[in-house]
């Protein structure tokens, strides 16, 4: 093989974590580990949903070998540089998984390199681009016969989340653990917080040998959960009668951090990230809309999903133009009730494994909720595992084949190959 550039572009914090992880650990072990032979870097462009922290994320990927932050995207976009004047190998991949679909139209050109785009439910600029992984034939459904070559269907990246999980962890539990995942985002952990918590409370007193565990983003520092779970400094956590959490680095008998409720509620405060192995062994979850289901589901983990809206005006966390109308400033507020308020009317399903299914596999708890109610819909839950066993059967059922990162890695193959025969041909 060539010298080889393989330039990954991507965004936000889902497409690093589920598309460009398992992407790139297949790269690896079908291109090889020599660095000087094939080069992995990894450009982000901004995004509504970042934290600034994929950057990092990235950069703990063992297979990655360059990385650069979303901030310094648009002088590579515009003029080719980027923040650390990177070399560009003579022949190339750019591998689309997230971000706008021309940004590998004009990159791949200047580069010379061949293009490749992931795409999940629609794919386009089809006379530009060299080839297309999609997750599903419908994704094909618009697109003229002549390109119709350019396609292959490789199935949901998503779904490949399932081989993370180490053998060892999908053995039956000895006690029953609950995962509690209430948002990485402001608009989400104002009311997820303090409502997963006195949830939680309200389950511990019934059963109070339960365990609790809160998988913390990377994005996610502790003193910014304790903010959220303090009612002093988020009244929205007064909705929901939550009194509050203390944070404690080092309690005996507890591997991680934990944080403590006025009631003597103890959740663990899990760090390492990606935290597949530790929610593989959780028997339900407690989660907000988002990305954060699909991956759940993926796992085949049972899960209750909760959108709160004791105050609509806390749920900013809306992409596009609806998200920046939300976030004006002055008007801003009335803008994100009226967009709630029209939401709430109009609502089709949140959760991606009920999306994926087109009906409601698992519950979506919608309006201003009660912490008890849903506690003793979690407890109904526990008191009655055949119907967490018919939840998880679902999911397994819907998540799809394991395999999309292989298919796609094939098709960058398929593309080296064809580059390299070029070559030959020019040389001769």
């Amino acid at each position: 093989m060539n010298q080889l550039d393989i330039l990954i572009l991507s965004n936000g914090p889902g497409e690093v974590a589920t598309w460009v992880r398992p992407v790139v650990k297949v790269l690896r072990q079908k291109l090889g580990n020599d660095t000087s032979q094939v080069r992995i870097s990894v450009i982000l462009s901004p995004c509504p949903n970042a934290s600034g922290k994929e950057a990092d994320i990235l950069n703990s990927y063992p297979e990655v070998d360059r990385v650069q932050a979303a901030t310094d995207f648009f002088p590579f976009l515009l003029w080719g540089k980027t923040r650390e004047n990177w070399d560009w190998r003579n022949k190339g991949i750019v591998i689309f998984l997230g971000g706008d679909q021309f940004f590998p139209v004009i990159i791949g050109k200047r580069l010379g390199y061949k293009t490749i785009i992931y795409a999940e439910w629609d794919a386009r600029w089809h006379n530009l681009i060299d080839r297309f992984a999609v997750m599903k034939p419908e994704t094909m459904a618009k697109v003229a016969p002549k390109y119709k070559d350019k396609f292959t269907v490789v199935g949901d990246l998503i779904s490949e989340t399932a081989t993370f999980i180490p053998e060892s962890n999908i053995a039956n539990q000895t006690e029953t653990l609950i995962g509690i995942l209430p948002g990485s985002k402001p608009a989400k952990l104002a009311q997820g917080v303090p409502l997963t918590l006195a949830i939680a409370q309200h389950i511990h007193t019934h059963k109070p040998e339960i365990k609790f565990i809160i998988p913390v983003a990377p994005t996610l520092n502790f003193e910014t959960l304790l903010n959220f779970a303090n009612p002093e400094t988020n009244p929205i956590a007064n909705y929901f009668g939550f009194q509050g959490a203390t944070l404690i680095q080092h309690l005996e008998g507890y591997n991680y951090p934990v944080l403590k409720t006025t009631t003597g509620l103890i959740v663990q405060l899990y760090t390492p990230s990606p935290a597949y192995d530790i929610l593989s062994q959780t028997s339900i979850c407690l989660t907000t809309v988002g990305a954060n289901t699909a991956e759940l589901g993926s796992l085949a983990i049972p899960m209750v999903v909760l959108l709160p809206t004791q105050q609509l005006d806390a749920m900013r966390s809306w992409d596009g133009i609806l998200g920046i109308l939300a976030n004006l400033p002055g008007i801003g507020t009335n803008f994100a009730k009226l967009i709630n308020w029209w939401f709430l009317r109009r609502r089709g399903l949140l959760a991606w494994p009920n999306i994926w299914a087109q009906q409601e596999i698992v519950p979506e708890l919608i309006g201003k909720l009660n912490p008890h109610q849903v506690g003793e819909q979690v407890l109904d839950y526990l008191n009655n595992p055949e119907k967490l066993e018919k939840m998880r059967q679902q999911l397994r059922q819907i998540r799809g084949e394991t395999g999309a990162a292989e298919k796609l890695v094939n098709i960058v193959q398929q593309e080296i190959a064809n580059t390299q025969n070029l070559s030959k041909t020019d040389s001769a």
